[in-house]
């Protein structure tokens, strides 16, 4: 019997290929080379490819487990972190609220930023640069690729008009 991660596995792999089947019905259009089925399939494939390794990862994990005693798998467990979780909404429920007011650049930075630090705290002051250039390179290449390569327009902000 699979376990919690495998079951989620087989829903998200089963979903994204009756999607994925879905998507061959969408209409074609016959000017644009990239028709409006083109980045939803990328987007199924992949879903549909890390659903397949996390079953297989549920799979691994669970013939790992019956051969370590019982007694030593169940503090091997971690406990939840619901406060970790929490603390990522809130997170990201002021990324949504600075969104109008700084701009997808900026927001976009500290988000990233935020997340990561809360997440895996750095230990010294090259992690903390290392944190500032991943946010500042993830706000620039969502950027370049949405707002210059596909054209969807991301929000600018009030108070700095980037």
């Amino acid at each position: 019997m699979p376990g919690r991660d495998g079951v989620a596995g087989l829903i998200c792999l089963a979903l994204s290929l009756v999607l994925l089947v879905m998507s061959f019905g969408l209409p074609q259009v016959p000017l644009v080379p990239v028709g409006p089925s083109f980045y939803p399939r990328i987007v199924l494939v992949g879903m549909a490819l890390f659903s397949a390794m996390l079953v297989v990862q549920d799979w691994r994990a669970r013939q790992v487990t019956t051969t370590i005693p019982a007694a030593a798998n169940r503090d091997a467990q971690a406990r939840p972190a619901y406060g970790l979780v929490l603390l990522s909404f809130v997170i990201f429920g002021f990324y949504v609220l600075l969104l109008p007011l700084l701009g997808y650049r900026i927001a976009t930075i500290l988000f990233v930023a935020a997340l990561q630090a809360l997440l895996e705290p750095p230990a010294a002051i090259r992690g903390w640069l290392l944190l500032g250039l991943i946010a500042i390179a993830t706000s620039a290449a969502t950027y370049v690729v949405f707002e210059r390569y596909l054209s969807v327009l991301l929000p600018r902000g009030a108070w700095t008009g980037l």
